[in-house]
């Protein structure tokens, strides 16, 4: 990343002396460490591009951007509260919530797909509400909070469902999220792609997203500046509630049925995009498409090692592994972004004094 500090110089008149100099520039720093991800992420493609000829196969590459897409919008959900600085432990159980519901809803009660896939989602979003509200109202870690919520969301999963799995969901669901293509690629691909993009936007280009940052940086801080600090944290766990119950949707149509069984493996695999993500594009920071490129370089390097007559515990070891190391590689690469900052204003307040010096030099 390139970045340069300026410092103005005051304005003057004619009639005040001397031209002020211009604005103080710092040297240009360029981090070419934050595209060390997709090289490591080429270069494991072509080695299994070399050994396997199954690989770069259509329906291989298919395969490993459609199968994850769950995981994927359910990372993205994730990011919001992970942006201020919460976690959001909760947000596995809350797809399998929403899975559930609509399982229930359609196969069970005999509603249509679309009013199941609507209470499914505003499902997720009470609870996100709830999360956010004992958060905020208690000022409680939502850590311990999300935790408890994803226990007892857990137990509500195997007691509506009678700890069984319900198939049989309308097959327009599949249509919608899966069986329908676009480049050959499912279509539940492209629509986490969107989202990817539209999350980009918001955390880049709105004030909203800003104030997500800005919160995560320092709360206390934000909240001498202004900004609604509790409200912020409130709205982000409702987000993730609500992306994650889209994620229950979007995995109900891809498999047709609901499993009790099958939500708590996203939890592992979400965090470790995201942390992983906040190394890559913009270090530091949780962002979309860090997190949509630390995904399929897991997903990418689980499938190779698949093809070549690895384990399907592979991909367990590539997650745990990949959550550790990004964990440290985020501390590490934080704490020297930190240094560069300080190092930066140190230099800032250093040229300024200069300049006012030769300032008051020239004026006398």
């Amino acid at each position: 990343m390139t970045t340069t500090t300026t410092r103005p110089a005051a304005a003057s008149g004619p009639s005040d002396g001397p031209t002020a100099p211009g604005p103080v520039k710092l040297k240009t720093r360029r981090e070419p460490e934050r595209f060390a991800l997709i090289g490591v992420w080429a270069i494991v493609i072509i080695i299994f591009s070399l050994t396997t000829d199954r690989f770069l196969t259509e329906g291989n590459i298919s395969s490993m951007l459609g199968s994850q897409t769950v995981l994927l919008i359910l990372a993205l959900g994730l990011l919001i509260p992970l942006r201020v600085g919460d976690y959001d432990l909760s947000v596995a159980s809350t797809l399998g919530i929403s899975a559930m519901l609509v399982a229930i809803l359609n196969v069970n009660e005999g509603w249509s797909i679309v009013p199941a896939c609507i209470v499914a989602i505003l499902a997720g979003t009470v609870i996100g509400a709830f999360n956010g509200a004992v958060v905020v109202k208690f000022d409680i870690d939502p850590f311990i909070v999300t935790l408890g919520m994803s226990t007892l969301l857990q137990g509500v999963l195997f007691w509506i469902s009678d700890s069984a799995t319900i198939s049989g969901i309308d097959v327009g669901l599949s249509d919608a999220v899966l069986t329908n293509t676009v480049l050959s690629i499912p279509v539940n691909f492209w629509y986490a792609v969107v989202l990817c993009a539209a999350l980009w936007w918001v955390f880049d280009y709105t004030p909203s997203g800003q104030r997500l940052l800005f919160v995560g940086q320092s709360k206390d801080m934000a909240r001498l500046n202004g900004i609604s600090v509790g409200r912020t944290r409130f709205l982000a766990l409702v987000a993730s509630g609500t992306i994650a119950a889209l994620a229950g949707v979007v995995l109900a149509g891809t498999t047709g049925s609901a499993d009790p069984n099958s939500s708590a493996s996203f939890l592992l695999p979400a965090f470790a995009a995201c942390f992983l993500g906040s190394t890559t594009l913009k270090i530091g920071r949780f962002n979309p498409w860090g997190t949509f490129i630390a995904l399929y370089f897991i997903v990418t390097g689980t499938t190779g090692l698949q093809l070549l007559g690895a384990q399907n515990y592979v991909q367990q070891l590539f997650y745990g592994a990949a959550l550790i190391i990004a964990v440290i590689l985020s501390k590490i690469l934080r704490q020297r972004n930190d240094r560069r900052l300080q190092n930066d204003a140190r230099q800032a307040a250093s040229a300024e004094a200069a300049q006012q010096s030769t300032n008051s030099k020239d004026i006398a």
